[in-house]
């Protein structure tokens, strides 16, 4: 159970009111929405507040039909992102149907299916110019974070041309739901950043939803040996049936000890995925000379860097925040069956039971808790 303070309420207003006439703006956007707002460190709570309505003529509103909860939300709720102001709806992922567009969005229309990207791209700064689109000048990661986000009923999405992506008809939705954020930061912030490459020998310390992202996108580039490091044992042995060659509970085992007795002198890739200092530590003592220490986990203390060790051993440490660029590409491999992330998703919940579904993603060991989804 989680320590944090929950809280729910249950009653509901916003009531039309009566004799007035309402224009067809107002009737879309007018009126009361459920969401999930972020009340301070420990507090959150399901409450009715205005639904959005487009605010730049670069915006779209989206109607959420499936969301999630990322670690990134936890970390928020436990105090771990100071920058998130009280009554801001959480939430950075999900999937939707395009109610209204402003004038200048050209590429999406009312009806569209679409995939929300975390990252909010305007397309035309000097970072977006760069793919950095984490960075871009006036967006980012903002989606629950600087804005309100998608853990709601109804979303606004800031420069809508380049922050959603249009969902192939035939597809199945839920397992795009993985495309907004795990996925692609799995993807660009573990391989790539890790220069993961065929015959390799890497180690995923972390087997939470990013770790296991990482995993299925690092079959991609075919490496010999995969081992996945967690102190969870359902989670090592669904990493198993996910592609890992290797499991180490880390908690019963010294991870050091067995990965450097079973390698040469370590793996060619250590990714991190947790975001804690003790699993930075175990990277950054089995990765080998001339390897890739890739750091996704969000660290909320510092960590200890042995480099007096590592200076020596020709090591590159890359770290980072996801910048959707690879989400075309995912996308395409989802739909041609090539990629399944729908088997990352155990729980199912209703946006009425978001509270619920918090308590079991934040005890997920013994939830056997991985992705969940969440439906308004």
């Amino acid at each position: 159970m989680m320590a944090s303070k929950i809280e729910k309420k249950t009653k509901v207003s916003g009531k039309k009111p009566k004799g007035k006439k309402e224009n067809k703006r107002t009737s879309i956007t007018s009126g009361m929405m459920k969401a999930l707002v972020y009340n301070g460190p420990g507090k959150i709570e399901l409450k009715q507040v205005p639904k959005p309505v487009i605010e730049k003529q670069t915006d779209a509103l989206v109607k959420i039909i499936k969301t999630t909860i990322c670690g990134t939300d936890l970390g928020i709720l436990h105090g771990k992102t100071p920058t998130v102001k009280s009554g801001t709806t959480l939430g950075h992922e999900g999937i939707g149907i395009v109610e209204e567009v402003g004038t200048s969005v050209t590429n999406f229309k009312k009806g569209d299916h679409v995939i929300i990207s975390c990252i909010t791209s305007d397309g035309t700064c000097e970072y977006c110019k760069k793919q950095l689109y984490s960075h871009c000048e006036d967006g980012g990661w903002i989606l629950g974070h600087l804005i309100n986000g998608t853990q709601a009923e109804y979303v606004r999405i800031p420069h809508a041309n380049n922050s959603l992506y249009l969902i192939p008809p035939n597809v199945d939705e839920e397992a795009l739901v993985m495309l907004s954020d795990i996925l692609p930061t799995g993807f660009e912030i573990g391989v790539i950043a890790g220069n993961v490459k065929p015959g390799d020998t890497i180690a995923i310390v972390g087997a939470g939803p990013i770790g296991m992202a990482a995993l299925l996108t690092a079959q991609f580039y075919s490496p010999a040996k995969i081992y996945m490091i967690d102190v969870d044992d359902n989670r090592l042995k669904m990493s198993k049936k996910f592609g890992a060659t290797h499991t180490i509970n880390s908690g019963s085992e010294d991870a050091i000890k067995r990965i450097m007795a079973e390698t040469k002198d370590g793996v060619d890739v250590a990714i991190e995925a947790v975001g804690i200092p003790a699993t930075f530590d175990i990277c950054q003592k089995i990765v080998r000379p001339g390897g890739n220490l890739a750091n996704i986990g969000v660290h909320g203390k510092p960590v200890n860097l042995q480099i007096q060790d590592l200076w020596i051993q020709n090591i590159t440490i890359t770290m980072g925040l996801v910048n959707t660029n690879t989400t075309s590409m995912l996308l395409k491999t989802v739909t041609s069956g090539k990629l399944n992330p729908k088997k990352l998703i155990t729980h199912h919940f209703q946006l009425d039971d978001i509270l619920i579904a918090y308590k079991v993603f934040g005890n997920a060991a013994k939830e056997k808790a991985l992705k969940v989804i969440i439906e308004p």
